[in-house]
């Protein structure tokens, strides 16, 4: 049977391809652009990959603490869609700024900006999933969305890839054709998101009150108190901080890592847009398996492919071990992602999923930032950046075993959280 979508899941998905354009400069080029401004200041390889990291851990840990309000709010009746719209506002606004500065700091602290408005975003676009979709559909939507994403966004990326490696032919300096790289990506985010603007009403919500803001925080005390008892929701968020953690720290430092390594910049660029190619019929795979297989198998599957491949990372020094290494990666990336959102969304309450991504989202980018930091402190300590992403092997292992804890914490968690979630709109009543 023809699996067909409609017309808001394909809004849902279109938004995975205009964001994506964004993650794919982030893994891509931006950590070559900072690297060419930071050797222009004089600083040094094994500083560079720390600055980045730091980067990276501090715009996760702003969005971690931010994503829980945000998501609790966007739960409320005629929140959710513009503070969604605020959200991919501030993210383009920065991704166009930072074409126009070229002092290594001053790029940094944009690039934090932008991050959080990206990140932000996240929260609320993965708990609309329950409002477009349905239960037994999420598997294939969510995985759909990421594939899409995949390929989607090597459309601008070609694109700019023409302006960053080309701009002597063309007449221009490198710091203006990464300037417009900037803005084709900024255009392509917010002209992918029209659709889901338009077709997106919020189908699960709790009324709007006089208070909103405090009744929200209210909701977050309340959830994080009961969320303990709910054991299955409680185990998954604790898997999930640690595999998720060596995921986005691979994602935020791949190219760094390899830059750093002393790889030719423009083989470890098209090795990362070979990694969206393998991604896209991955994702879709995975998908599929997802009806067929149990879904928190395959995660575990994924979670063992990844700690095999940060292993290989670890000797890596040739540049054809990083186009092994991207394709490894694309292969198992999409899949990982797509299934923990769509394993969560069937496990939480619709109406709250707003409030429960948001969780999610302390337990995902508050990982990232002890993933980024950890290897950019261990790197600094060692003076080795091998060491340093060594340390990603431990993540995945802690992950893996929470995990299966989660899946076999059985019908009584599930009883509890039945109870929970009636002791909680007992409460928000």
């Amino acid at each position: 049977m023809q699996f067909k979508l409609t017309k808001k899941e394909k809004s849902w998905i279109l938004y995975d391809v205009g964001n994506s354009a964004f993650v794919l400069m982030v893994s891509t080029i931006l950590p070559v652009y900072f690297n060419y401004l930071a050797q222009n200041a004089g600083v040094s390889d094994v500083d560079y990959l720390a600055y980045w990291g730091y980067a990276a851990s501090i715009s996760t840990l702003i969005v971690a603490v931010l994503g829980p309000v945000m998501g609790t709010l966007a739960d409320t009746r005629g929140f959710k869609k513009p503070l969604f719209l605020s959200c991919i506002l501030v993210g383009c606004a920065g991704c166009l700024l930072m074409g126009l500065t070229t002092w290594w700091i001053s790029f940094l602290v944009i690039f934090i900006i932008a991050k959080v408005g990206f990140h932000s975003s996240l929260v609320f676009y993965d708990s609309m999933l329950s409002d477009v979709t349905a239960p037994e559909r999420m598997d294939r939507v969510s995985s759909s969305g990421y594939a899409w994403g995949y390929a989607g966004s090597c459309i601008p990326f070609v694109v700019s890839l023409v302006f960053v490696l080309g701009y002597q032919k063309m007449g221009f300096s490198f710091e203006t054709g990464m300037m417009i790289a900037f803005a084709v990506v900024a255009v392509w985010w917010l002209v992918m998101s029209l659709p889901l603007m338009k077709q997106y009403r919020q189908v699960h919500y709790v009324e709007r009150k006089p208070h909103a803001m405090r009744e929200s925080v209210g909701r977050i005390i309340e959830t994080l108190r009961s969320v303990r008892k709910q054991k299955k929701i409680f185990l998954f968020l604790i898997a999930f901080f640690f595999f998720i953690d060596g995921v986005y720290t691979i994602i935020d430092m791949a190219t760094a890592y390899g830059s750093a390594l002393g790889l030719d910049s423009t083989g470890l660029l098209l090795a990362l847009l070979v990694t969206q190619f393998v991604a896209f019929p991955f994702s879709i795979l995975f998908g599929r398996l997802a009806e067929k297989y149990d879904t928190g198998k395959l995660i575990l599957t994924c979670i063992a492919a990844y700690t095999g491949i940060t292993v290989f990372a670890v000797f890596m020094k040739a540049q054809w071990q990083f186009w092994v290494l991207a394709i490894f990666v694309g292969m198992f990336q999409g899949g990982i992602q797509a299934l923990s959102r769509s394993y969560f969304a069937k496990i939480v309450p619709p109406e709250r999923s707003g409030e429960y991504f948001g969780l999610m989202d302390i337990c995902g980018k508050g990982a990232s930032f002890m993933g980024t930091t950890v290897v950019g402190l261990t790197s600094q300590a060692f003076g080795s950046i091998n060491i340093g992403v060594s340390a990603i092997v431990f993540l995945f292992l802690a992950g893996a075993l929470f995990f299966m804890k989660t899946e076999h914490s059985g019908s009584e968690s599930t009883k509890n959280q039945e109870n929970v979630i009636m002791e909680q709109q007992m409460f928000h009543d």
